[in-house]
């Protein structure tokens, strides 16, 4: 399938594409922590959310850890929250290059690959992966705090940091891509906090190299970034993704008058505030607002602002679903 076709007709379809994994936990039974360490699990829980949600596309855990484990960062797990790095592993005055770049397959990588493998066999819609961008991923191995200093203090160390990030993330990417993955949702919300000038120094480029090296017309990238991005956009477009997805923190209305209709835009329901903690009243009335709001941009999915919380009730979900379906008519 083309994917960068399939993309452009998103639209036309009138469909959500939430980031819905995480709340499978539920219809299968399983905790957070079980899903994380378990390939198989994972492609359980992605085809019971497509089973019971008419989603346009099945996404994959967004779990930001993993590839920071990888490289040996402590994580702290839990049944009913998403898995967090908890410490840097290098630091100022460091050399970037006793920095290892892992194999691919090391740590829970091999899981996630394994759960794309199995759930492009078994689910009857486009498959997106899911990663960490460049700039978030060195935010974990310095610390996302000191990362934001040492752009102005030690940029050699930052940008060393960066090139390991990179040269892991294509090839781990491409892992994701060959296992049979449709796509893949990058995500790179550390670089929301960089000021336009930084966030084309120490994200924008590397963000560029990888989706170069992996995206062809059969696997397409969406890049998503749930900082305050409406100041960051130029540069933003400059990572030659296919599609864009932007947070809650946003106007989602006012970034696609910034945005080409060449371009999908995907967003943005606040995953906490709404699906987690909102009501089947709530939400409706918020999906149905945005909507109302992009409707008239032909280049528009509705989404989730980010990845939708494992403990959100199925209930608010379904809600979210059946406003869509009914502003679509």
């Amino acid at each position: 399938m083309n994917m960068k076709q399939w993309l452009r007709s998103a639209p036309s379809r009138h469909k959500a594409m939430p980031i819905l994994s995480y709340p499978g936990v539920q219809l299968i039974g399983e905790s957070v922590n079980a899903l994380v360490h378990d390939g198989a699990l994972q492609t359980k829980c992605m085809q019971a959310v497509a089973g019971r949600w008419d989603t346009l596309a099945a996404v994959s855990l967004m779990d930001l850890s993993v590839e920071a484990e990888a490289f040996g960062s402590p994580v702290r797990f839990s049944d009913n929250e998403v898995p967090t790095v908890t410490a840097a592993i290098i630091g100022e005055g460091d050399d970037p290059g006793s920095l290892q770049v892992p194999k691919v397959g090391v740590g829970r990588t091999g899981e996630y690959i394994a759960a794309i493998a199995g759930a492009a066999k078994c689910i009857g819609r486009p498959v997106f992966a899911g990663s960490i961008g460049p700039f978030s991923l060195a935010g974990r191995l310095l610390d996302i705090s000191e990362i934001m200093v040492l752009c102005y203090e030690e940029p050699e160390l930052v940008h060393g940091v960066l090139q390991k990030a990179t040269a892991f993330l294509i090839e781990y990417n491409s892992a994701l891509r060959d296992a049979g993955a449709d796509g893949l949702i990058m995500a790179e919300p550390a670089a929301g906090l960089l000021s336009p000038a930084l966030i084309a120094e120490f994200s924008t480029p590397y963000v560029r190299q990888i989706i170069r090296a992996i995206e062809t017309d059969e696997f397409a990238v969406i890049y998503h970034n749930c900082g305050n991005t409406i100041q960051l956009i130029g540069s933003i477009l400059e990572t030659g993704a296919s599609a864009f997805h932007f947070g809650n923190a946003i106007d989602i209305a006012e970034m696609l008058a910034l945005v080409s209709a060449d371009y999908i835009v995907f967003g943005n329901v606040d995953p906490a505030g709404e699906f987690r903690n909102g009501t089947p009243e709530s939400i409706r009335e918020t999906t149905m607002r945005v909507l109302e709001k992009c409707a008239a941009h032909k280049n528009f999915v509705i989404s989730s602002g980010c990845d939708i919380p494992p403990s959100a009730p199925v209930e608010n979900i379904d809600a979210f679903f059946e406003a869509v379906k009914e502003f679509y008519g």
